[in-house]
């Protein structure tokens, strides 16, 4: 797998993040992935823009050996935000197919990400019936779920498993499956949003069985040769909720089980600048890399692929990163919206930081973008 150290001579030093590396049967030329960015950019429906494929082409020809898309809705009726991808019906299909063949013309990879949003969102409440493990309002948005019956859990479970048969279809190299940040599946694992007392709560055990089945249903439909990825939370960072240790526990049973990597976030989207240096579950979200500790810990205990994703920036914290832990990939967002040539630019050489201020003003109405470099763009075209 991926833990090989093997060097190559890139500017004036040895770096092992330009070698060439595997996800399952998915062969990497570098170990930089952009993670799953909503670009608000898709139609009312979730298809395809010109915006879009040109974002996509854009970051391809930037030298990302991967790309994770923003993340597509499973079934038609839910939508947790205006402007995202769908991957609900077969329509989308084709147009998808356009989208990872410029990707792969460009030499790089892509894999969608799959995910059930459910409370952690304030878009279009009222007529749609959003699905939850039991009726405990999100922390964020206080938004209250329907909790779901046996019936709806295996409805959410196919669903999984035939958007991710479509994204195979479609050429995408893999799926992401988005068990963390609230949304569904993370609710399911959380003993503070979970308060069933059937087989999907209670224990860990009981609490991670709807994640375990949807990549069962999933691996199912899809065959062993097609990379399954799966997002989780670290930790939870509030008492009551998921803990790393029990995190740990879920990865052990996704090795087991043949999940191909995991990518380790942090369930504290928006603060987690605000929280560098805190002590939590055994160790420090740190300044650059908020949860590489997470992850690190995580790959001492699986031989399948770590990615880590938040904080990331600077050049040569990101190779000590990879020279000094078992992470294999590093996963940037921010930074890749301010720069999309970055990778490009690091593997020429210029290693300086990123011009990212990681001011999370990317969120606007009009799409998910950089602002400050828009706007200094703007002005230098001006001059």
């Amino acid at each position: 797998m991926g833990n090989s150290r093997n060097t190559i001579l890139r500017g004036r030093h040895l770096s092992t993040l330009f070698t060439e590396t595997h996800i399952g049967k998915m062969t990497l030329k570098n170990r930089f992935m952009r993670s799953a960015t909503w670009e608000n950019m898709a139609t009312e429906d979730g298809h395809m823009t010109d915006k879009l494929y040109a974002i996509y082409e854009e970051l391809a020809q930037g030298e990302v050996g991967l790309i994770v898309t923003g993340y597509a809705n499973i079934v038609e009726e839910e939508k947790p935000n205006a402007g995202m991808m769908g991957m609900y019906n077969d329509s989308f299909i084709e147009e998808y197919q356009k989208l990872t063949q410029l990707v792969h013309d460009n030499d790089s990879k892509i894999v969608m990400q799959l995910a059930y949003g459910g409370t952690k969102t304030t878009h279009d409440l009222g007529e749609r019936v959003i699905y939850a493990p039991s009726e405990v309002p999100e922390k964020g948005t206080q938004t209250l779920g329907k909790a779901m019956t046996k019936d709806e859990i295996d409805y959410i479970v196919d669903a999984f498993a035939q958007a991710s048969l479509r994204a195979q279809k479609s050429g995408f190299d893999g799926v992401e499956i988005h068990a963390a940040h609230t949304y569904l599946i993370n609710q399911f694992l959380s003993p503070y949003y979970n308060q069933r007392e059937d087989e999907y709560g209670g224990s860990l055990e009981n609490r991670m069985r709807f994640l375990l089945e949807i990549y069962t249903a999933t691996r199912k439909l899809v065959g062993d040769d097609f990379p399954i990825l799966v997002k989780l939370t670290a930790s939870e960072f509030f008492e009551g909720g998921v803990t790393f240790d029990e995190t740990r526990s879920v990865c052990k049973k996704l090795e087991e089980i043949g999940v191909d990597g995991i990518v380790v976030s942090g369930n504290i989207h928006g603060k987690a600048d605000t929280m560098i240096g805190e002590y939590h579950d055994g160790f420090t979200i740190q300044a650059e890399g908020y949860f590489h500790e997470y992850g690190h810990a995580i790959s001492q205990d699986v031989n399948i692929p770590v990615i880590t994703v938040g904080g990331l920036t600077d050049f040569d914290a990101i190779e000590a990163i990879a020279n000094n832990t078992g992470i294999e990939y590093f996963a940037l967002s921010r930074p890749l919206l301010s720069e999309p040539h970055l990778v490009k630019r690091w593997k020429e050489g210029d290693r300086s930081p990123v011009e990212c201020e990681r001011c999370s003003k990317c969120r606007t109405k009009r799409g998910n973008f950089c602002v400050v470099n828009k706007d200094r763009k703007v002005q230098l075209a001006r001059m």
